[in-house]
């Protein structure tokens, strides 16, 4: 009380009202707004669809792994073709005769490599069209992918490794 005793009159009678109303008014001003209650975070997202057997999609995919098959066999062959001329190679010159069969036959391999490309390329290609048309995942399809993309990177390197025994160009 000492508080009220050294303010006079209207003061004192303000300080009074408000002690006693603010208890009132305490717990609507805690109490949250409809706005404060949104809750706005993302939705989960659905479980994805399982896919439908897509006979036309099937028969894409079946034939590029067709290619694909075509084209690691003649990447094969090259590859023997090349290990055999680079193994020739090897002490030679740049720009001996043997140091250029064997950058032809490397030239070869990487052609037969971008055939591989070319089907990856191909069925990422199917790949992008299902995801642009929101079209679930097709087991399948990433496969086929997974395997066109093993094929081509190790072609890649097994040229790479080619290369690194022939003398650098000068």
């Amino acid at each position: 009380m000492g508080f009220l005793q050294k303010l006079t009159g209207q003061a004192a009678l303000a300080a009074l009202a408000l002690m006693l109303t603010a208890p009132a008014a305490w717990p609507q001003a805690h109490v949250p707004r409809a706005g404060e209650q949104l809750d706005f975070r993302e939705p989960t997202a659905p479980p994805p669809q399982p896919a439908t057997a897509d006979p036309t999609l099937d028969s894409q995919i079946a034939a590029a792994r067709d290619a694909l098959k075509q084209a690691t066999t003649a990447f094969g062959e090259g590859a023997i073709r090349a290990e055999r001329l680079t193994r020739a190679a090897s002490g030679a010159a740049a720009g001996s005769d043997a140091w250029l069969d064997a950058q032809t036959a490397l030239a070869d391999l990487d052609a037969a490599r971008a055939r591989q490309v070319d089907v990856l390329t191909d069925l990422e290609q199917l790949a992008s069209d299902r995801a642009m048309a929101l079209a679930p995942p097709y087991p399948a399809l990433d496969q086929a992918v997974t395997e066109a993309q093993q094929a081509a990177d190790a072609s890649a390197a097994r040229i790479a490794a080619l290369q690194r025994g022939l003398a650098p160009a000068t």
